[in-house]
């Protein structure tokens, strides 16, 4: 079987499967360096607070819109072109971030990287859930959302060492570049899996899929980790700062939320697949393990509690995501995997808003402390809803 002939029920292997890691890492890093480089150079480019806001929203936002769309549209003719093309078009519109020193161009340039991830995030999570079925899923869920924590990690410093050598214009080179390798690893290496045949929905159909428990419960699980990912990176430095530790000390912080994921989901992955651990209890074991940590620095911020935190977050996450993914892609039939990722990549994109703007509202009308108890007690509470046996949907 030849890798443009491979049916639908061809086994992930790792030559196939690595360029969907890099995909993952692709749009990870995209993200990461370009908000931690606008954060640092807003001054220098002339960005007011509320203009370096809406920049950092603009790839969530086209994200938020687009990945459902991209994901129905993997499904109808076969992820492969979708992630080649929207890898090939995150490659050209960084293009437009060379000339990156004016606002708008700017905005621009982050616009475009959103909606082309849009296209490719959503459907190489598809192409891993088909290639990966028949027991397997843990194991490559586990080692695709390693590589986009990766991404997590060192999209800051090396996109503040780019920005330092060369500004703007090489880091949005350097992203171009990598997106037009990786595009052109995918074409090579990932087979072609045909759409399967579907039948036709109505918008009724298309409601009850959505609000199906073995839909629902695994992605509450996603934008209750991811909510908690979006809050601690935006917190824990502030508390970090606000108890003696330096800048870089705060960015630490973070740097430990991400290897504690990048760490631990290959190995859960792994747990999961050999039946070691259950989706439901591991899911619950990890929104309880990032509860804690968010509740502990809470109740005691301190310089060890900070790291101990962030230890207990990035390990929470780490359990949650592969087992999540997994799950669905267990539970989802084949001929609508894609528009299943990109919805439940929209419900994590809507918690990844979602939980610092609930600890910054409540931390504004109280204190800090409060808005990070409240997450708390919300990311516990998402642990309480119990996943369907993880049994292959018809």
């Amino acid at each position: 079987m030849t890798p443009d002939k491979a049916g639908p029920g061809a086994q992930a292997t790792r030559p196939a499967t690595a360029p969907l890691y890099a995909a993952g890492f692709v749009t990870a890093f995209g993200a990461h360096s370009i908000a931690a480089g606008l954060g640092s150079q807003s001054g220098n480019i002339g960005l007011t607070l509320l203009n370096l806001g809406i920049l950092l929203a603009l790839y969530d936002v086209a994200e938020v819109f687009l990945k459902p769309v991209f994901g129905a549209l993997s499904d109808r003719i076969g992820a492969k072109p979708v992630i080649v093309g929207g890898l090939f078009a995150f490659a050209a519109l960084s293009l437009i971030g060379l000339g990156a020193a004016d606002p708008l161009i700017l905005a621009l340039a982050r616009l475009g990287q959103g909606a082309a991830a849009s296209a490719f995030s959503p459907s190489s999570s598809a192409m891993v859930a088909r290639l990966a079925r028949g027991g397997k899923a843990g194991t490559y869920f586990g080692r695709y959302g390693s590589w986009k924590s990766l991404g997590y990690i060192i999209g800051p410093p090396l996109g503040a060492g780019l920005i330092l050598a060369g500004g703007f214009a090489l880091l949005f080179g350097t992203l171009s570049v990598l997106a037009a390798a990786t595009a052109v690893w995918v074409l090579a290496s990932v087979p072609h899996l045909a759409p399967l045949p579907r039948k036709r929905y109505t918008v009724m159909d298309l409601a009850r899929q959505v609000g199906e428990r073995r839909f629902l419960v695994p992605t509450l699980v996603l934008a209750a980790s991811t909510g908690a990912l979006g809050a601690a990176v935006g917190f824990l430095p502030a508390l970090a700062t606000r108890h003696g530790l330096d800048a870089f000390a705060g960015t630490a912080a973070v740097s430990v939320v991400a290897l504690g994921s990048v760490l631990t989901q290959p190995w859960i992955g792994r747990l999961r697949d050999r039946h070691a651990v259950s989706d439901n209890k591991g899911t619950t074991t990890g929104l309880l393990l990032v509860a804690a940590g968010i509740a502990l620095v809470a109740a005691a911020p301190g310089v060890v509690t900070i790291f101990l935190a962030a230890a207990l977050i990035g390990s929470g996450i780490g359990v949650t995501t592969p087992l999540g993914f997994a799950h669905l892609a267990d539970t989802t039939p084949p001929e609508r995997m894609g528009r299943t990722m990109g919805s439940a990549e929209l419900g994590r994109e809507l918690g990844d808003a979602g939980g610092p703007l609930l600890v910054g509202a409540i931390a504004t009308a109280t204190a800090l402390p409060f808005g990070l108890g409240a997450l708390a007690l919300l990311v516990a509470a998402a642990a309480l809803p119990r996943l369907d046996p993880a049994q292959p949907a018809g």
